[in-house]
């Protein structure tokens, strides 16, 4: 055991229990010189992507994947700290691993529907959202997000079907849904919320 890793990766851990984010940080970095552990970087990469550090927060949760490959939880992480910074090529592929690794893990599905949405790449983005709301049937952005890449895809067909989805649990989403897209055709589906 090194004692010295130890020492600063408790203080760091005490440090961020209290709230003290930048003196856990400067902990948890002492730590990583003394010993490389996916652990503390994954700590690091979470103090820092907190922060809105997102290339800092990306760096460290590239290199707890480095040290843990097999974690989907790590790549996801990566994943989110990449797509938060806008790098959507590196937010994408660190989903992918994420899937590839625990298919799923809706999450990755839904993190990688919004990095190919900022690509503008809708058929990709759509078919990511599917997988995120199949997972998570009660998850209403995912639809709404669905049906929006759908509509920009050129999917008349699925957002009806999503609207006609999120209507049954989410009317208000649904009803915007409607109004984003424009489709006028779909007005006999419009919810009327008293609220």
């Amino acid at each position: 055991m090194n004692f010295e890793q130890w020492r600063h990766s408790t203080r760091g851990w005490l440090a961020h229990f209290a709230g003290k984010n930048r003196r856990a940080y400067e902990h948890y970095a002492a730590a990583y010189r003394y010993g490389a552990s996916a652990k503390i970087a994954r700590h690091l990469g979470f103090i820092a992507t907190q922060q809105n550090k997102l290339s800092e927060g990306a760096y460290w949760f590239g290199e707890a994947a480095r040290l843990e490959p097999a974690s989907a939880e790590t790549w996801f992480n990566l994943g989110f700290a990449c797509e938060r910074g806008g790098d959507w090529s590196q937010a994408i592929a660190a989903f992918e691993k994420a899937v590839d690794l625990n298919p799923k893990l809706d999450r990755a599905w839904f993190g990688m529907g919004l990095a190919y949405a900022a690509q503008e790449k809708h058929n990709d983005a759509a078919n990511s959202f599917e997988t995120a709301s199949k997972l998570q049937p009660m998850h209403g952005e995912a639809w709404y997000r669905l049906g929006m890449e759908s509509h920009l895809a050129q999917r008349p067909q699925r957002v009806a079907q999503v609207v006609e989805k999120l209507k049954e649990f989410d009317p208000r989403r649904a009803n915007q849904l409607i109004r984003d897209t424009g489709r006028d055709d779909l007005a006999h589906l419009f919810t009327e919320i008293p609220f």
